[in-house]
């Protein structure tokens, strides 16, 4: 032992020393601990050092810490450490970390309220936990509701929950979902609904018996025990509710932050209601009894719903509105008593003031007297054996007498309600079993504790007991089980303190006795405790400071008791007279009927209903009533002890299941751990005392094969034996050297405490060990590894660089050759440069000396040649000069002479004036003024000639008006001799050179203008055509972003009316496939309820034992009303004796096959409607993209016309500027031909090019976009078939030569070569002419084309209506010669039909053509039907008759000339007799494949082929599908004879007879499969041969020739096809039964890997092994039992699209039911699990593979399982890790992912647990996901099943029918 306890305290061990905070404190061993040693040194979590000194007188050490691998574990049990810091901190990790609220004990179910809705009481939870092991699933209320509903039908035995828990620990919730568990797995036995009864009593209770403490919101205030009644079917029958302690004080007072009970106050917050107005009511702050809590509002809840869920509680129990109302009534009247004012009239009387308002509605309300209520409100009748006095009431009294008739009134009340709750639940039904559940309350100690208190603290040290004895009986059989050597262990035993309470002269004997006492009081009770038990009882205590209180040490704590109250409480009194009122109401039965049982006994069950309310006192005595007044004045303790002892024989009588409820913390706080508080509670309800009763025995339990396959790493080879056992024993004895330390059984090995814990350490050591060397050889390897690749780099190396230098000298060898070569032919390359330069240079001087030489020569000649020329010039020069001297002097010499004259003549002149002397006095001054003029006229001459100079160098123009000038000049000079005689023209030629003058200068100015608006004008067209590149750039790129946008619009028009179809196609899908499966739910709740009516027709058939003879047809749900009038027309004589339960049965199934074909119809309508939105939703987009690219046109055509008009603007400005510039052409400058108007043409030039560009662009454009608009008009002519109206009006405008002249221009035009545009003419015209005249040759092409198509679809349509006329004459010869072949009495049959067939066509067409025209004539054809039918039917019955009576006298004439016959007749006269054509006998070789029968062989047939037909023989030895072949080839034959009564019975009996069929053996799934494959034959047999061309395109024209000829069974195909839906549901659930026990065990149990995953230590729910033991089923058993399912199918001949849905859905329900295991099994949430469960899934797929399947959509249904394995095993630590999860885990739901984080589980000591921050992460990254919260996959989901056409290319004339189907009664036709 001391060797053992070192080698557990070494370093580094962990332990738990005790905290005064957080109750225990874990710490490590920072130094091994050696005995002897008084103290341990510690290091705390936080870092701290410690010493911790031992106890010096018993040694203990502190407890040890639990291997990590054992924390959260769901059962406490399976700890190897057992004690309270274990116990405390593994419900801590699973609570805080893993938000596990459920934990197992043992055998009790440890639940913490986490004060929060969690999502796992909904029906999947229930579904998974439904037929699970206790121990196979994480712990859960349901486990426990599951083990104790198996247990009853297995044991036979009754059952019991006991949940017990302080206020406030969830025990009201987990007692109703235990109910609601029992109400959904098992259901009711009746149709009364007893489930839903049963859970509508909690809002009931809920209501009137819970209420809000401080601390829990809705807190049950008394306790109550339920019995859920089963028959012996286990399905509910019934309830019975028994209830005990209510609370009454409640209703008259409540502390702070509490509340009255929840129906006040839903009362309160309805009285707006019209109804609740009689109540007088108002806010619950009006009323004394509501308020004084001061919290009168509970958050979250709103109480006007809670009474609307509370009075329809009431209504589903059968408790009608007026009931209702009287209880509100009398619940009113108690918030109005409770308002009336006491007051004092002196110190010992009181009054109630007049005319109080709430007495008064009080006493209206319960139908009494103001006046008796207010009298004995403030009185009591006193009376005494001679005489009765009445006594006021103090104010005080008086006071309480008013609580205490509310508390009585009140528990009267919930007395009532809960017995007419146990009423609505009775039923008549025998109760064979049931399963109780307590709901109680658990042990209670406050500051003050009263006799509440003392009952309550009983009730659970009774419960304590009991719960103490089972543990130790189940301890001890467990033993005793397996041959273990049995010691007594020791346990808390409480009956001392039960002893003390209730055995003789115990603590309630004499409260008893006190009670009866005349002058009892709460002291003198308190001085007989005292004296009686205070020394005799050490359980009982005194406090030191008190005499009026006690002490008794319960199981749980010390608790003290305050005596004051005791025996008021106990007695429980009553002002009689009071009640006496209350009885005389007249107007108010409720309240007579609430105390009616006043003065009866206690009800036989003994329950006690509360603390409550007896009235004691009768004012006259009655004799004949002393011994029930004896009875009913018994205590409220002594009516308590014996109800509670009667609960625990009840218990006793059960087998028990614990769940205790724990409180984490006080505050309401969600998932918020208390330790103290945790461990309280733990203490009281006796968990920690089973785990100390386990721990004193063998609490850790292994089975051989779990022992072996854990600890197989601490064996040796030469220890494995083959014997698993004695291998085990020889084990354990090297390893526990203490024998007492484990024990052997017979299949386990028991292990004390710790032992598990050691194994543990001494694996984990042995594993380590094994890493250790394993890294040490792993390293070593990688050391070599990396030396050798270091070497063999080291010589590569080497290798490379001798290489490397080698190749270096060889470089060096080759670059030296190289240099010298370089270097001989560089240096003969210099000294050639060398000389070709000085060559080059010798020739270069020699050229310049030459050419320096060649130019002085040049220039001497040039010079002598200059100097001549000068020389001549000189020469000439000097001639000229002389001459001119010569001349001057001559002419000087002329001058002298002419002046020497002129002076002669001068004074010959004189003298001649001298003698006229007048004249010259006339012209005086006249000379001079000629001579002024003279010398002006020279001058002016001078100007003149200078301004005609200038003019001439300037102005070439004005020359001739120069020449004029110098004309005039002349002429002026030779008229001077005249200008004396006209010196009036002076004046005149003054002016002349005036004028001339202003128009020169006026000339000159407008040259200078000229030339600025020259300047001005060309720096204008420069800026312009700046501008107009500018705006070309921008035409460019406003075209460029127009193309671009009109592509994009157009892809994303494209994009989205995809993205629309596609959507719109998807939801259509969905919506499709949601309406099929609805559609087929339908059929299969159809197909439930036929089963169950079948099932209560056998069971009645069976109970009343009489033989009803003759055959019973089942009648088909499916057919139509015509049929089954048909059929039973046809059997009224044979089934007389059975019409009437035919009937019943018969208006039931057309009832409800009038309604699934109402169903189908509408689901028609529907999925029409949906196509219709469709298509009217594409139609829409269509529009709107038109209306789009129609703005887009317009856009288009606005630019273009915007750019036409800047166009023809600049057009005109620039032929305005030509004009100017051509008028103005006369100036120097601007003339055409000077440079500047070059300059400005050629850019003006340019300009107009440029814009020839733009023009041609845009008309380009145009003609874009009217190609556009003209395939979208095309577009939309193809989608809406309409004409082209547009066209046609714009085609319509135009005249015939108009037209003729366009096609010979477009002609010309094609012929012709591209003329140049420009050369045309500058604007395009006739190009854009070109261009209208081949649109408009477009759109008449187009309408020609258009024509000619309605001209080729009327002439088609007219040639389909003449080859419809020749068919239809066709058939209706046909029909005519079929009709005469046939015999005469089924010629009227086929006419009728022919006629109906007529009529229906017409129906059709006249519906197609006017709806209300259509019903008219439906009306009138249906009259007509109606008479055709009737007539049918008695010309029927007429034939039958004459049938009869023709073989009645056939047989007599037969029996009389047989002999006659044979003698007679001879072969001669055979031959001579006339053969008639009719009875000419058909060759073989023109078989038809039909089969023909006689309809007394009907039954037959369907007896030998479909009844008595075994699948297995068929299947191997014949053609698949053969009795679907052959029932369509007797149908055929029916329709061959027009046999409208043989189709119909034909296929009603197959039908009835497959649904027969499949009820006796619908768990064969051989059986289901054969007849699926068969139904779906027939279907598309039926589909094949209909005649629809739709099925007819995959027929040979032979098969085309065996079609249906009379008959359409569409409706009859609908049936079948609905009968293989349910056929098909029917095979899933047979293959779901048969797959679900394997699935668990094979995917998730079973090891396919072998050690990969270990086996860890389990508690006492023990789970299933993952060793695969004999019976164990594994991955193969479930991949073997998949390919039988496959083998058989394909055996069966069925469908490959039919197995493919088969196989989905198979692989939906592994993938579900494994994922939902997997959600609830913490210990599969292992790395090592999902490594498991991803080979299992590879392992199918590969079997997918293999069979061809991988594209039936299984893989996909596996994806969430995939995921959920891929989960398990990534890396789960930093942010990227939940980024990748995020990503990864798309087909998983946020709670699923952060469900498996929660549970994973490390499986050794080398995993890592999953971080709550990394959780939190991960839910922090999915908030945003839309998602449905559902945990769990639905298990019974079924994919929506179709049944695509699959033609057969079997020729029917070529089957043969075997001998063994024994149908020799048909005959081949």
């Amino acid at each position: 032992m001391n060797r053992e306890l070192e080698y557990m305290f070494l370093k580094c061990a962990r332990v738990w020393i005790p905290d005064v905070e957080e109750v225990w404190k874990s710490a490590e061993l920072t130094k091994d601990y050696k005995s002897g040693d008084v103290s341990l040194q510690l290091m705390l979590e936080d870092g701290k050092n410690i010493e911790h000194k031992l106890d010096p007188k018993t040694k203990n050490l502190p407890y040890l810490r639990n291997p990590d691998i054992l924390v959260g574990e769901n059962d406490l049990t399976a700890l190897s450490y057992l004690h309270e810091p274990a116990v405390l901190h593994n419900l801590k990790v699973r609570f805080i970390d893993s938000k596990l609220i459920y934990t197992y004990c043992g055998i009790v179910l440890v639940a913490i309220n986490p004060y929060e809705t969690l999502p796992i009481y909904g029906t999947d939870i229930i579904n998974a936990y439904s037929g699970q092991n206790m121990g196979d699933m994480d712990p859960h209320i349901f486990a426990v509701a599951e083990e104790a509903y198996k247990q009853m039908a297995r044991d036979e035995r009754n059952q019991s929950i006991i949940v017990s828990g302080e206020s406030g620990a969830g025990k009201t919730v987990s007692a109703k979902y235990a109910m609601r568990y029992f109400a959904t797995v098992s259901g009711s036995a009746s149709e009364a609904n007893v489930e839903e009864k049963v859970l509508a009593s909690n809002p009931i209770m809920e209501a009137i018996g819970n209420a809000k403490t401080t601390r829990n919101d809705n807190s049950s205030r008394f306790g109550k025990y339920i019995e859920i009644g089963f028959d012996n079917r286990y399905r509910i029958i019934g309830a019975n509710m028994r209830t005990y302690l209510l609370e009454k004080s409640r209703v008259v007072f409540q502390a702070d932050e509490e509340r009255n009970y929840h129906i006040f106050y839903q009362l309160c917050a309805s009285a707006h209601l019209p109804e609740f107005k009689a109540l007088k009511l108002s806010s619950a702050n009006d009323f004394l009894y509501t308020r004084q809590g001061r919290s009168p509002v509970i958050d979250g809840v709103d109480d006007t719903k809670e009474l609307c869920t509370t009075r329809n509680a009431f209504s589903l129990l059968g408790i009608n509105e007026s009931y209702q109302m009287g209880l509100f009534q009398v619940l009113a009247a108690i918030l109005h008593l409770g308002n009336v004012e006491i007051k004092d009239r002196d110190a010992d009387s009181s009054v109630i003031p007049p005319n109080n308002r709430h007495l008064m509605a009080f006493c209206e309300l319960v139908g009494v007297t103001y006046q008796d209520m207010s009298q004995w409100l403030c009185h009591r009748k006193l009376k005494t054996a001679t005489e009765t006095y009445i006594k006021p009431l103090p104010r005080l009294q008086a006071t309480n007498a008013r609580d205490a008739l509310s508390k009585h009134i009140y528990a009267k009340l919930f007395n009532w309600i809960v017995e007419h709750v146990n009423k609505a639940l009775v039923t008549n039904v025998k109760q064979h079993s049931f399963i109780g559940v307590l709901d109680i309350y658990g042990f209670e100690t406050f500051e003050i504790n009263s006799f509440e208190q003392f009952c309550i603290n009983y009730a659970n040290e009774k419960l304590q007991q009991q719960f103490n004895m089972h543990v130790f009986k189940l301890e001890q059989e467990e033993y005793m089980k397996e041959q273990i050597p049995w010691t007594l262990i020791d346990f808390y035993d409480n009956q001392p303190c039960i002893n003390l309470i209730e055995a003789k002269m115990g603590i309630l004997d004499l409260l008893d006795e006190e009670c009866r006492m005349p002058k009892g009081s709460d002291d003198s009770w308190a001085q007989k405790l005292y004296n009686t038990h205070l020394k005799t009882c050490s359980l009982f205590e005194k406090p030191r400071m008190s005499n009026r209180a006690f002490i008794i040490q319960h199981f749980a704590d010390k608790v003290e008791y305050q005596c004051d109250g005791f025996l008021e409480k106990n007695k429980d009194t009553v002002n009689e007279e009071q009640i006496n009122v209350m009885k005389a109401s007249k107007k108010f039965d409720l309240l007579v009927e609430l105390f009616q049982d006043e003065e009866k006994a206690t009800s036989p069950t003994g329950q006690v209903q509360g603390t409550g309310g007896r009235t004691r006192l009768s004012i006259k005595p009655d004799k004949s009533r002393d011994t029930s007044s004896k009875e009913h004045k018994k205590t409220v303790g002594c009516q308590f002890r014996n109800s509670l002892q009667k609960l625990m024989d009840t218990l006793n009588a059960t087998t028990p299941h614990y769940v205790r409820c724990i409180k984490p913390n006080d505050f309401k706080l969600a998932f918020s751990f208390d330790p103290k508080r945790a461990v309280q509670q733990l203490r009281a309800c006796g968990v920690l005392e089973t785990i100390r009763i386990s721990a004193a025995g063998f609490p850790s339990r292994w089975t051989y094969q779990e022992f072996f396959s854990r600890y197989r790493v601490l064996m040796k080879q030469k220890d494995v034996l083959a014997d698993k056992k004695l291998t085990c024993k020889n084990v354990l004895e090297k390893l526990v050297q203490d024998q007492d330390k484990y024990q052997f059984g017979k299949t386990k090995i028991f292990f004390r405490a710790g032992q598990v814990a050691y194994l543990e350490k001494l694996r984990a050591d042995k594993l380590r060990a094994a890493c250790i060397r394993i890294q040490k050889t792993i390293r070593c390897w990688l050391a070599r590894k990396k030396y050798l690749r270091k070497r063999s780099a080291a010589i590569t190396i080497q290798r490379f660089t001798r290489g490397y230098q080698a190749r270096c000298l060889a470089k060096f060898l080759r670059r030296t050759q190289a240099a010298t070569i370089i270097q001989k032919y560089q240096r003969m390359y210099v000294e050639r440069k060398r000389y070709k330069q000085k060559q080059a240079a010798a020739l270069a001087m020699q050229t310049i000396l030459r050419a320096y030489m060649a130019r002085q020569k040049y220039q001497a000649l040039l010079r002598e040649h200059k100097a001549v020329i000068i020389q001549k010039h000189i020469r000439g020069w000097l001639a000229r000069c002389w001459y001119k001297r010569c001349l001057e002097a001559i002419v000087y010499l002329q001058c002298c002479i002419r002046r020497m004259r002129a002076k002669r003549e001068l004074k010959k002149l004189k003298i001649e004036a001298r003698s006229v002397e007048h004249f010259k006095k006339l012209n005086k001054g006249m000379e001079n003024k000629i001579m002024q003029l003279q010398r002006k006229i020279d001058e002016q001459s001078k100007e003149n000639r200078l301004v005609n100079e200038r003019l001439v160098g300037l102005e070439s123009s004005y020359t001739v008006e120069s020449e004029r000038m110098r004309g005039e000049l002349n002429r002026l000079r030779g008229v001077e001799e005249d200008a004396k005689n006209k010196a009036n023209q002076v004046s005149s030629l003054l002016e002349e050179l005036e004028r001339l003058k202003k128009e020169l200068s006026g000339t000159q100015q407008e040259k200078k203008t000229i030339e600025d608006w020259a300047q001005s004008y060309r720096d204008e067209m420069e800026k312009m055509v700046a501008e107009l590149k500018d705006q070309n750039g921008l035409l460019k790129k406003e075209k460029d972003d127009l193309n671009r946008l009109i592509q994009e619009q157009s892809q994303q028009m494209t994009e989205k009316m995809t993205r629309a179809i596609a959507e719109e196609t998807q939801q259509l899908e969905t919506d499709l496939n949601e309406e099929r499966s609805r559609y087929q739910n339908l059929l299969s709740e159809h197909l439930r309820l036929e089963e169950k009516y079948d099932d209560l027709k056998e069971e009645m058939a069976l109970s009343s034992n009489v033989s009803k003879p003759g055959h019973r047809r089942t009648d088909s749900t499916h057919s139509s009303n015509e049929s089954e009038y048909t059929y039973n027309s046809e059997y009224a004589e044979l089934e007389d004796g059975t019409r009437g339960r035919e009937d019943v049965t018969r208006g039931i199934d057309t009832s409800l096959t009038l309604k699934l074909q109402k169903r189908v119809t509408e689901l028609e309508q529907d999925k029409q409607l949906l196509r219709n939105e469709l298509e009217n939703r594409e139609e829409q987009l269509q529009r709107a993209s038109a209306m789009a690219r129609g703005a887009e046109l317009e856009y288009e055509s606005l630019k273009r016309q915007e750019l036409e008009s800047e166009n023809k603007k600049l057009k005109h400005d620039l032929e305005e500027m030509r004009k100017s510039l051509l008028g103005n052409a006369a100036t120097g400058a601007g003339a055409p031909g000077s440079p500047a108007y070059k300059v400005l043409l050629e850019q003006l030039n340019a300009s107009c090019e440029e814009l020839e560009v733009r023009k041609e662009e845009v008309l380009i454009l145009r003609s874009q976009l009217v190609s556009q608009k003209e395939a979208m008009h095309h577009k939309d002519e193809k989608e809406t078939m309409t004409e082209p109206s547009v066209y046609k009006d714009d085609v319509s405008k135009l005249k015939d030569d108009e037209v003729k002249q366009a096609y010979v221009g477009l002609k010309d035009t094609n012929r012709s070569a591209a003329p140049d545009l420009r050369k045309l003419n500058e604007d395009g015209e006739l190009w854009l002419v070109n261009q209208g005249l081949k649109e408009t040759i477009r759109l008449l092409e187009h309408q020609l084309q258009t024509q000619r198509r309605t001209y080729d679809n009327e002439v088609e349509s007219l040639r389909s209506e003449l080859q419809n006329v020749k068919e239809e004459n066709n058939r209706q010869q046909q029909l005519l010669a079929q009709n005469l072949q046939l015999p005469p009495e089924a010629r009227i049959e086929a006419s009728l039909q022919h006629e109906i067939t007529r009529l229906t066509n017409e129906n059709l067409e006249l519906m197609a053509d006017d709806p209300t025209a259509s019903r008219e004539a439906r009306v009138v054809i249906l009259r007509r039907m109606v008479d055709l039918m009737e007539q049918l039917e008695k010309q029927d019955r007429t034939i039958r008759k004459l049938k009869k009576q023709l073989k009645v006298y056939s047989k007599r004439i037969g029996e009389m000339g047989a002999g006659q016959t044979e003698g007679q007749t001879s072969p001669g006269q055979m031959v001579d007799e006339p053969i008639h054509p009719v009875n000419i006998p058909r060759r073989e070789k023109d078989f038809q494949g039909m089969l023909e029968y006689k309809k007394e062989d009907e039954m037959k047939l369907v007896k030998n082929l479909i009844l008595e037909l075994k699948p297995r023989g068929v299947a191997v030895n014949l053609i698949p599908g053969l009795p679907a072949y052959i029932l369509f080839m007797c149908l055929r034959h029916a329709d061959y004879v027009n046999d409208d009564q043989k189709v119909r019975t034909l296929l009603t009996s197959t039908i009835n007879s497959i649904k027969k069929i499949l009820k006796k053996r619908g768990d064969d799934f051989e059986t289901v499969s054969f007849w699926l494959a068969n139904t779906c034959r027939f279907l598309h047999c039926l589909k094949q041969y209909s005649g629809d061309e739709q099925f007819m395109k995959h027929n040979t024209s032979r098969q085309n020739e065996h079609c249906l000829s009379n008959f359409d069974l569409a409706e009859y195909r609908q049936v079948i096809s609905d009968l293989a839906i349910q056929i098909y549901q029917q095979l899933i659930k047979c293959m779901e039964n048969i797959l679900q026990p394997m699935i668990v065990s094979g995917m998730l149990e079973h090891e396919t890997i072998q050690g990969v995953s270990g086996v860890k230590p389990t508690g006492l729910r023990k789970r299933t092994s993952s060793i695969a033991d004999e019976g164990t089923y594994t991955l193969d058993s479930i991949l073997r039992q998949l390919s039988a399912f496959h083998s058989t199918m394909c055996q069966h001949g069925t469908d490959p699209e039919l197995i493919k849905q088969v196989v989905k859905q198979q692989f939906y329900i592994i993938g579900a039911v494994t994922l939902n295991n997997l959600l609830l099994r913490k210990d599969m949430c292992s790395w090592s699990k999902g490594m498991q469960i991803r080979y299992n899934v590879s392992q199918l797929e590969e079997w997918l593979r293999d069979k061809g399947l991988m594209t039936c959509g299984a893989k996909e249904t596996l994806e969430p399982l995939i995921q959920a394995a891929q989960l398990l095993q990534v890396k789960k630590k930093t942010d990227e890790d939940a980024e990748a999860i995020c990503s990864m885990c798309h087909a998983l739901t946020t709670a699923q992912i952060v469900k498996v984080l929660n549970l994973y589980t490390p499986v050794n000591e080398f995993e890592e647990r999953v971080s709550v921050a990394f959780i939190r992460t991960i839910q922090t990254r999915l908030r945003d996901r839309c998602e449905s919260p559902q945990l769990l996959m639905d298990t019974k989901m079924i994919y929506p099943v179709t049944f695509p056409f699959n033609p057969s290319c079997l020729a029917l004339e070529t089957i043969q029918i075997p001998s063994s189907l024994n149908l020799a009664f048909l005959t081949r036709v």
